[in-house]
């Protein structure tokens, strides 16, 4: 059983705690005022209310018109495009039916945009990406804006989707608030033959024919994409962080479980007291970190935890991450830390044995509240249909599969998957789970690129030989949005593969799916902000040691400081970048959440 947190945990909690107590006050106040008010629509003038229920059936209206019913705000991220999203259409009426039988009403209160890096990798669109997550919230936060809700349910699956709601809702933080999940597609082509199949491509010994092919079958159906990338990680964050109901992360859409759990969460919706601002404290927080670093997760969320603390008044750093990262044993290995999907995760124990094990160790707060109304306790516990309906059971006393899910007793690695490091370069986050050991360390000659595209073109041409520290700058918030560089993957791993010592570093991102080349990521501070990035030149020795937490250009300091930085090139306009160039002034550095609110 779970006895007191470990003493780090509850070091860097109390830290955490004292850097913003000043701020979260503030905030647990001006919720606090909003929930004492009561439910908001009963004091709307009547031409307000009537407007608010205009569509609303007799006996709604009924409801609304008092104070003893609840009303539930249901916010989506439905588009029949995105396969994870395509589940989640039927979901209102599904809800609405559920609350309506417990004695509430609910009324679909707005649509938000989800966007999928996995069809902009590479392109315009993907400069858009890391704002859309602003966008979400801004866009929840209208939604809610109408003053007529006692709750609210938040549909949402993928990337920047998912923290823009929680930061949306953490706007009306007085709100009991669930998330509501769809569950991954059915596993497709291997994870492995995969990989294997894009380096090929990379190396020119297929055609897109045969790419295609391998694409189609890894991503096949309706569902989650089945790799441990950000999407998934943001399923599993929320189950640790109290927001959906036990064990419903990976549920597959389509089946009378994911059915019974989305049911449920309408009811339960309506008996929760405690709101979202309330039970998204330090706890909650330091929580998501070690469960992201315990699996290995995306390097996107040392941005999306940081950007969710911030609307919870609470001040969340990467040095929480690296002291957290030193006591969290990696317990997973899902792809791209290697070949099993969160299919098989889930099938050896998933998160009610990860969540179990991370409790046993007390390296997270038990007694941090949830969207059960209770504690991290309940979470120990697999949900099951039985004739009885939808009930929970303990998880396996042990992992069904130890090649994905091991106990902390025996893990993977003794520390979590995720480091940062510094030097005279700035600071930068490597996710080292999917890394070799040997390949943690590298010390060798810089080729500087000011865009993906550029490095792409030289590996095409052949101008890659040798050992490399690619530095593909220009790539942060303020520059262009800060995309995801997926497409670097291949050619880099090609060379990796043909003996060379290669690195990657970069103020870009690479997300869930960074592989198995070290990767430098959202340099702080990036090049277009006068970061250090912009004065390297092809050809300086860089030295990136991802155990030591180090990475430098071995120039001497006065040489280096001399430099003139490189000028960053200018914006390009069209595929709706030229809407964003507000958000560009604006948005503050990686190492805060690369966000426009804070």
């Amino acid at each position: 059983m779970a006895g007191s947190p470990h003493p780090v945990v509850a070091r860097v909690t109390e830290r955490v705690a004292e850097r913003g107590a000043a701020r979260r006050a503030a905030y647990l106040r001006r919720i606090a005022e909003a929930a004492s008010a009561g439910p908001a629509r009963t004091a709307l003038g009547c031409a307000n209310l009537a407007h608010g229920f205009a569509a609303c059936g007799p006996a709604e209206k009924l409801q609304l018109r008092g104070a003893t019913a609840k009303n539930i705000a249901i916010v989506s991220a439905y588009n029949d495009m995105l396969s994870a999203h395509q589940p989640l259409k039927d979901y209102p009426d599904l809800l609405k039916a559920a609350i309506r039988a417990a004695g509430g009403t609910a009324q679909f209160a707005g649509g938000v945009p989800a966007m999928c890096d996995g069809i902009t990798q590479g392109r315009a669109g993907m400069e858009l990406s890391l704002f859309s997550r602003d966008v979400v919230a801004m866009s929840t936060a209208i939604a809610l804006s109408h003053d007529m809700f006692d709750g609210a349910l938040m549909l949402g699956v993928c990337d920047k989707i998912v923290p823009g709601l929680v930061i949306g809702a953490l706007s009306f933080g007085h709100l009991p608030t669930l998330l509501v999940p769809a569950g991954p597609m059915p596993s497709g082509l291997p994870n492995d033959e995969k990989a294997r199949v894009r380096k090929r491509y990379a190396a020119g010994e297929i055609g897109r024919d045969e790419l295609l092919a391998a694409e189609s079958a890894s991503y096949h159906s309706p569902g989650t994409c089945t790799f441990y990338g950000t999407a998934n990680s943001n399923q599993m964050l929320m189950e640790v962080m109290g927001l959906h109901l036990p064990g419903a992360s990976f549920v597959p859409p389509g089946t009378e479980l994911r059915t019974a759990l989305t049911e449920e969460a309408a009811r339960r919706v309506l008996t929760l007291t405690t709101p979202v601002g309330e039970v998204l404290d330090e706890r909650a927080f330091v929580n998501g970190v070690v469960a992201l670093l315990a699996t290995g997760g995306s390097t996107n969320h040392t941005l999306h935890l940081v950007a969710m603390a911030a609307a919870a008044g609470i001040e969340l750093t990467w040095d929480d991450f690296d002291e957290l990262s030193s006591v969290t044993p990696l317990l997973t290995r899902l792809y791209p830390n290697g070949s099993a999907d969160v299919n098989h995760f889930h099938a050896a124990g998933g998160t009610a044995f990860l969540i179990g094990e991370l409790l046993d160790a007390g390296l997270l707060h038990e007694d941090a509240r949830t969207a059960t109304g209770g504690t991290l306790a309940a979470y120990r516990e697999t949900p099951v249909l039985s004739e009885a309906g939808l009930t929970w059971r303990p998880a396996p006393a042990e992992s069904g599969d130890t090649a994905v899910l091991r106990p902390v007793r025996d893990p993977f690695e003794a520390q979590g998957g995720l480091h940062t490091v510094h030097g005279n370069l700035g600071r930068a986050v490597v996710k080292v789970s999917a890394v070799r050991e040997e390949h943690r360390t590298i010390e060798a000659p810089a080729r500087v690129f000011d865009s993906q595209h550029e490095l792409q073109e030289a590996f095409a041409a052949g101008e890659l030989d040798g050992d490399l520290v690619a530095v593909v700058r220009f790539q942060g918030p303020q520059a262009n949005g800060m995309p995801e560089l997926h497409k670097l993957t291949p050619p880099l791993s090609v060379l990796q593969d043909r003996g060379h010592r290669v690195a990657l570093v970069t103020d870009g991102r690479m997300s869930g799916a960074s592989g198995a080349v070290p990767a430098a990521i959202h340099a702080s501070p990036e090049a277009a902000a006068g970061g250090p990035l912009a004065r390297v030149r092809d050809g300086d020795p860089i030295r990136l040691d991802a155990g030591k937490g180090v990475l430098e250009i071995l120039v001497p300091d006065e040489e280096f400081a001399a430099r003139v930085p490189a000028p960053a090139p200018p914006a390009e306009p069209g595929t709706g970048r030229e809407l964003f160039a507000a958000f560009r002034g604006a948005v503050g550095p990686a190492e805060r959440g690369a966000g426009v609110f804070s």
